[in-house]
């Protein structure tokens, strides 16, 4: 999810501006080293096709070919310069001269069967690419097995990317209803806590009103037991002889 959000905030304007020329030019930018993961753009080129901004073949046809011209390129200058193209200081930022000698030991085991592997994992493409340049692997090999690669990468990321829009579609219609119902919630448990307060605010002075009236009954039957006891006294005076 965060992926699709990166790939929507960066390229969502961009692509708005230029279509399908924009995906094709960052796909071929990352040839010359630019930091976008390809994933990225393909993730963005499906929310595209999720808005109906762009066509499903050929917005998967422009992310095929430029993903494939973009790889070509540090091939190209590994196959016409070897080694000798890390002494220029921008192309040996960008391409480690410890992660070529690794990727050297791996073609050395692996073959063609790197070049598929690499076309996965972001991170190794580059030196990947500039790698089998410099071993001298025929470019039609390479291309072969990168477009195999870059044909099941392609339409799973970009179809990914449409899904994962109707996701967000749908967990933003789901949030603004949850938002409805928690306002509800939070209504009536104010209505709920300003009843509770008028009510023990009222308590007090019924309580109170209970007590005065119990006072006043006492204080009578004080006063008239008084009486009593004074009426006693006189009759009991009065048979006194």
């Amino acid at each position: 999810m965060a992926l699709l959000i990166e790939a929507q905030s960066s390229l969502s304007g961009f692509f708005s501006e230029f279509g399908y020329l924009a995906p094709f030019t960052i796909l071929l930018l990352c040839g010359f080293g630019l930091p976008i993961p390809e994933e990225v753009t393909m993730l963005g080129s499906g929310f595209l096709l999720y808005q109906e901004r762009v066509e499903l073949l050929p917005i998967m046809a422009v992310c095929f070919v430029a993903t494939l011209l973009g790889d070509s390129i540090p091939y190209s200058l590994g196959r016409r310069f070897g080694r000798k193209a890390l002494r220029v200081r921008s192309v040996r930022r960008a391409l480690n001269p410890a992660r070529i000698r690794a990727m050297e030991r791996r073609f050395r085991d692996g073959g063609l069967k790197t070049v598929f592997a690499c076309r996965f994992i972001p991170g190794l493409r580059l030196p990947a690419w500039f790698t089998a340049g410099t071993l001298g692997m025929p470019y039609h090999r390479f291309i072969a097995v990168d477009g195999l690669g870059a044909l099941i990468m392609t339409p799973i990321f970009v179809l990914l990317g449409r899904a994962s829009g109707e996701k967000i579609a749908e967990l933003e219609a789901s949030v603004e209803g949850l938002t409805q119902i928690l306002g509800f919630v939070v209504v009536s448990i104010a209505a709920i806590v300003a009843i509770h307060f008028l009510v023990i605010r009222r308590l007090p002075s019924s309580r109170e009103g209970a007590k005065g009236a119990g006072t006043r009954t006492g204080g009578s039957r004080g006063t008239s037991g008084l009486a009593n006891q004074g009426t006693g006294e006189e009759i009991a005076d009065g048979d006194r002889p």
